[in-house]
C-alpha cells in the first residue's frame, strides 16, 4: 500500500501471477487542515492507518477469494479487524499491567519502578511476538512485501530509477516506518503512566486504554522530528532501536515483490500527477497484503 497527498494505491500479486492495482482517493479529514496540526495529526494518522490498513486489507482478501471462487463478507473482514484491535490492546497494554499487579507489585512499593518493570515487560512481550509470528511463512512473506515497500520509497526519495534492478538496491529499513513508532509508543507509554502513580487497578487499566491515542500523538511528533533531523548524531542513536527493529519487520523481497510495490507507487504517484507524496507516515506496517 502507498499514501500519496490525495490518493492511496494498493497493488496485489494474484495467485495466477498477475498484479491486481486499484487507487481510491484519500478521505478529507486524511488531507485537511487538522492533518497539519500537531499532535492532532497523529490521532488522524492512527485512525487513518487502521482505516485505510483495513481497506488494504479487505482489498487483498477479495481479490484472493475471487481466485478461489470464494466470497468473503465485508461483515466478517471488519469483525476480524475488530477482533485484531481488542487482542492487540489485551495483549500489549493490559496484559503486561495485570502481570505486574499480581506478580511484582507485591514484592515492590515503588510506583516508579512498577510501571518501569510493566513497560519493560510490555516491549518484552512485543519482541516476543515479533519472533514468533517470524516462525509463519505466511507473515515471513508479508515481511518481504514490507521491505519492498521501504525499498520502493527509498529509491523514490533518492530520486532512483523506479525499475526493479535499481530499487533492489536500496535498504530495508525506513526511519518513518510503522515499526519505529510502535517502539516509540511502547516507550513512551512508560514515561507517561509513570505520573500517574498507582492507584486502583480498574483505573489503571482505563488509562492503559485511553491513553493510547495521546501517546499516538506525541509519538508520531517524535517521529517526524527524528525523520527531518537524521543528520544529527544524537537523533540517529535515538532512532537506530527502531532500525534494528525492523529486522524483524522486514525481510529481503524477491524480484516479484518490489515490482508489486512499485506497481503501487507508480499508481500513486499517476493519481497524484507525480506531485512530491507523503510516503512513509508512520503506520502499521502495509504492504500488498498487509498485515
Amino acid at each position: 500500500m502507498m499514501r500519496g497527498r490525495q490518493n492511496v494505491a494498493v497493488a496485489v500479486r494474484c495467485p495466477d501471477g498477475k498484479i491486481e492495482v486499484t487507487e481510491l482517493p484519500l478521505a478529507s479529514m486524511y488531507k485537511g487542515r487538522f492533518r497539519e496540526r500537531p499532535l492532532i495529526r497523529g490521532i488522524i494518522v492512527l485512525i487513518e492507518t487502521m482505516v485505510l490498513g483495513m481497506q488494504a486489507l479487505f482489498y487483498s482478501a477479495q481479490v484472493a477469494s475471487e481466485e478461489d471462487g470464494e466470497e468473503i463478507s465485508s461483515a466478517m473482514l471488519w469483525a476480524t479487524a475488530a477482533f485484531a484491535v481488542v487482542f492487540a490492546v489485551a495483549i500489549f497494554f493490559v496484559l503486561p499491567l495485570l502481570v505486574t499487579h499480581f506478580f511484582i507489585d507485591p514484592h515492590i512499593t515503588s510506583a516508579w519502578m512498577s510501571n518501569l518493570l510493566e513497560g519493560i515487560l510490555r516491549i518484552g512481550i512485543f519482541i516476543l511476538y515479533l519472533w514468533l509470528i517470524n516462525l509463519m511463512p505466511d507473515i515471513r512473506a508479508v515481511f518481504a512485501y514490507h521491505g519492498a515497500e521501504h525499498k520502493s520509497i527509498n529509491a523514490y526519495e533518492a530520486g532512483a530509477s523506479l525499475e526493479v534492478e535499481q530499487v533492489k538496491k536500496y535498504s530495508t529499513a525506513h526511519t518513518r516506518c510503522g515499526t519505529n513508532f510502535l517502539l516509540v509508543v511502547l516507550v513512551l507509554a512508560i514515561i507517561i503512566f509513570t505520573f500517574f502513580g498507582q492507584p486502583v487497578l480498574w483505573l489503571r487499566i482505563m488509562s492503559r486504554i485511553v491513553l493510547i491515542p495521546v501517546i499516538a500523538a506525541i509519538g508520531y511528533e517524535f517521529i517526524r522530528f527524528g525523520a527531518a533531523h537524521m543528520d544529527n548524531r544524537i537523533v540517529r542513536g535515538i532512532v537506530a532501536p527502531g532500525l534494528i527493529l525492523q529486522k524483524m519487520t522486514t525481510k529481503e523481497p524477491d524480484d516479484s515483490q518490489v515490482e508489486t510495490a512499485l506497481s503501487a507507487l507508480k499508481k500513486v504517484l499517476e493519481a497524484d500527477h507525480n506531485e512530491q507524496t507523503n510516503f512513509g507516515e508512520p503506520q502499521t506496517m502495509s504492504s500488498a497484503v498487509n498485515s
